[in-house]
């Protein structure tokens, strides 16, 4: 079975593309078990706790992102240089667990995938 990568690149509020890409992810669950997250550049932003969205009059769907578990997707990864070029840290709280890699070790999991898609 093709294993499917979404990789998330846009921060949050500023498009729907981080909700599509959610949705994307969700609705894909139903067709392949094997589903990977990457959030890179400024989708890191999408990771950050305790947004307020609605002060922007904008949706808030970051509770969104604890269902993933559900739906078998638990391959989460984003870029370690991308938070600290955002001064990220590391090991700062998230809405949801995700591994830090190197671009490189990133890399390396894009290249397991058959499919990407980007948002």
């Amino acid at each position: 079975m093709n294993r499917v990568a979404i990789i998330f690149t846009q921060a949050p509020h500023g498009s729907s593309a981080g909700r599509e890409g959610l949705d994307a992810a969700l609705a894909i669950s139903a067709l392949s078990e094997k589903i990977a997250l990457f959030f890179v550049s400024d989708g890191v932003l999408q990771l950050v706790p305790e947004q307020q969205p609605e002060r922007i009059l904008a949706r808030h769907y970051a509770a969104t992102f604890g269902v993933l578990p559900l739906y078998d997707i638990d391959d989460l990864y984003v870029c370690a240089a991308s938070l600290s070029e955002r001064g990220l840290p590391a090991e700062g709280k998230r809405v949801l667990p995700v591994n830090v890699l190197s671009p490189a070790a990133l890399r390396a999991e894009l290249d397991r995938c058959d499919r990407i898609i980007t948002f």
